[in-house]
């Protein structure tokens, strides 16, 4: 199972928020240096949030994630606001591993097949949700679907690999939604990287046996910055070393 590293970033700084509230934010810093840290703690693969993207509808810090990409030696993924061709064109062209595409998956299905035809798995699509009822734009707004009926859509256009979140646990350190996670990969059938709530090694331990059933990752936050969850740590127990 990979650890994936997030950093989040919000006016060129990387920060953290509580249960996706812009309003409940922390600054962490300069996001380059962060990714830095995350590499040399191990960090194999970076998950970067484009906040100010998640709310304008296209990328708006990717010249910082450039400079991330510049920083370090590992591949990053990106998500936020990506909602055109023109925008995946450029991101992945930017040096981006891989392309994240959230709301627009609910909104226009018929981009990510157009997608996934033309870059095959560097799409990868995140489904935010809250009592299993997708969220979009930002987490602000309901897309009126069951993850799993859009999971299952997805899975047809072509999306090798689903990023899911819990809205109620994300920023919480309440511990991952195993459950909800595991369901929707057996359900889905596509792989999925858990996200939102992870607090400490209990969360990746908790996770690992489910990896046979599909879920291939795990992306950290704000346990990292907390120091609630050492990433050398969990890289190790994610490989079973």
């Amino acid at each position: 199972m990979r650890i994936y590293p997030a950093i989040d970033i919000r006016g060129g700084k990387a920060v953290r928020l509580y249960k996706g509230d812009f309003a409940q934010e922390t600054v962490f810093g300069e996001p380059a240096e962060m990714a830095k840290k995350w590499e040399a703690a191990g960090g194999e693969f970076l998950h970067l949030v484009d906040l100010d993207g998640a709310r304008a509808g296209k990328s708006m810090n990717l010249d910082v994630v450039k400079e991330i990409i510049a920083a370090v030696n590992i591949p990053v993924e990106l998500g936020g606001g990506i909602r055109t061709m023109e925008n995946i064109d450029e991101v992945l062209a930017a040096g981006v591993q891989r392309v994240i595409l959230g709301s627009v998956a609910a909104k226009n299905p018929a981009l990510v097949k157009e997608a996934c035809a033309k870059y095959g798995d560097r799409v990868v699509v995140g489904i935010d949700a809250k009592d299993g009822i997708v969220a979009v734009d930002g987490w602000e707004v309901s897309g009126d679907v069951e993850v799993t009926v859009l999971a299952k859509e997805m899975a047809k256009a072509g999306v090798k690999t689903i990023i899911y979140t819990d809205i109620s646990r994300d920023g919480t350190l309440e511990g991952v939604n195993v459950e909800a996670t595991a369901q929707l990969a057996r359900e889905s059938g596509i792989k999925i990287v858990a996200s939102g709530g992870v607090k400490s090694i209990d969360d990746v331990k908790a996770l690992l046996p489910y990896e046979k059933e599909g879920i291939e990752g795990v992306i950290v936050g704000k346990s990292i910055y907390m120091g609630t969850l050492d990433l050398t740590e969990a890289v190790k127990v994610a490989k079973g070393e």
